[in-house]
């Protein structure tokens, strides 16, 4: 049974009875994000992601991992552009333990200048190992070159000199104009009843911040068709192209969800039949599609040896070409259907992905959404819808990076099939 509630502080709670099962999931969602940051503060939400498990007025750092480790339980946090993440998921009979944990680290960490200090190193050596990460620096550098310095263009790690400057004001500051109450949701999945979830969650959430404001309001971008080319001393060459996609809750996400499966999310879609089945050119080539708030980002990556790297690309252009222009089968749409609902039910059966969903749900689209209303939406889907879709997905021009021991010529070489400026 699934039910919704306002805590008194103003958070809302969305949840889930599971009372056939031992486990309990719990998800602190939070709609701030590097979308949210300036340039001069580019990082501070993941950054305090980080903070948040250094210490509490109780707890040091060692003890806050200690005591889910003696719960035989899970934590663990993650930002993305538009929202950060605080999860944890233990057994039903520590489920009290485990919400006063993670309360405690959202209302009372110190931010002690000795923890700030390590902490910054640490991140700073994550944002290295990402530098030294192709696949994960081509998709930043795609980022940036569609958004430029619109926020959603910035990335989630941030620079190493914001991460340097960044003081205990800084992060408090920013606590107390983006972790509102009206800004939070905390989704609960598993065994736990619906008065035992509100019970414990009222007395442990007290935010301070209430009443604060936000500066400014959400600008959407514009998308630009850019060309951007690092050269890097590696092994293989790492593209990832993009045109513009559709933002989070459009009517039209479930027809592009499956035009996705069809063109390059599974093993027998036709960029991976046709790039590495068939041509054995790539041994990772894919698509995927990014919604936020007001926009998307449809996206195809592959990683290819550089002799490889033009071929490759006109070869993503016919699969593309052909899609916009054909759309899919019936017998595609069918077969991506039930791939899509057998996806979905499957990951129904963690108490992890229930628990995302009610969250991230809650907090972008405003609302619960039940299961038969989405098996219904895939189901409506036609082959029409598929291909208007496509013609206003595919048809654009795309944006395109490269990382590795390449030119920007060969880029826009094999690019021809799709016009960029």
């Amino acid at each position: 049974m699934s039910y919704r509630h306002q805590l008194s502080c103003g958070i809302r709670v969305v949840g889930e009875e599971i009372p056939f099962l031992r486990s309990v999931a719990i998800g602190i969602w939070v709609g701030t994000g590097s979308r949210f940051e300036t340039r001069q503060n580019n990082g501070v939400s993941h950054f305090l992601e980080h903070m948040f498990f250094k210490g509490t007025q109780r707890y040091s750092a060692k003890a806050l991992a200690e005591v889910f480790d003696g719960l035989g339980g899970q934590v663990n946090a993650f930002t993305s552009k538009e929202y950060t993440c605080f999860y944890s998921r233990v057994l039903d009979e520590h489920f009290s333990v485990a919400v006063d944990t993670l309360a405690d680290m959202i209302q009372n960490s110190t931010f002690a200048a000795e923890e700030i200090d390590k902490e910054r190193r640490v991140v700073i050596e994550e944002i290295r190992m990402y530098e030294d990460t192709p696949d994960e620096l081509v998709m930043d550098m795609l980022a940036q070159g569609v958004y430029g310095e619109h926020p959603l263009g910035y990335t989630i790690l941030g620079e190493e000199e914001n991460l340097r400057n960044f003081s205990r004001n800084d992060l408090v500051d920013y606590i107390a104009e983006h972790y509102r109450p009206e800004d939070i949701v905390i989704s609960v999945a598993g065994n736990v009843s619906r008065e035992r979830a509100i019970e414990v969650l009222e007395q442990t959430f007290h935010p301070s911040n209430s009443g604060s404001t936000r500066t400014g309001a959400i600008v959407s971008p514009k998308f630009s068709t850019s060309v951007s080319v690092r050269s890097k001393d590696i092994e293989q060459v790492h593209v990832a192209l993009a045109s513009p996609g559709l933002p989070a809750g459009h009517e039209d996400m479930f027809a592009l969800i499956l035009l996705n499966n069809a063109l390059g999310n599974n093993p027998s879609s036709r960029l991976f039949q046709e790039i590495r089945e068939e041509r054995g050119m790539a041994y990772s080539v894919f698509s995927y599609h990014s919604s936020y708030r007001d926009c998307g980002m449809f996206g195809i990556y592959a990683g290819t040896s550089p002799e490889n790297v033009e071929e490759v690309l006109r070869l993503i252009g016919e699969c593309v070409e052909s899609f916009a222009v054909d759309g899919m089968t019936e017998h595609e749409l069918e077969k991506g259907k039930e791939q899509l609902k057998g996806s979905m039910m499957l990951g129904l059966e963690s108490t992890s992905s229930r628990m995302s969903r009610l969250g991230k749900n809650e907090l972008l689209l405003g609302r619960m959404i039940p299961i038969e209303e989405t098996l219904q939406a895939i189901e409506r889907v036609t082959v029409s819808d598929i291909l208007r879709v496509a013609k206003t997905v595919l048809k654009h021009p795309f944006a395109v990076s490269a990382v590795g021991p390449i030119e920007e010529s060969m880029i826009v070489s094999g690019m021809q099939w799709a016009p960029v400026s």
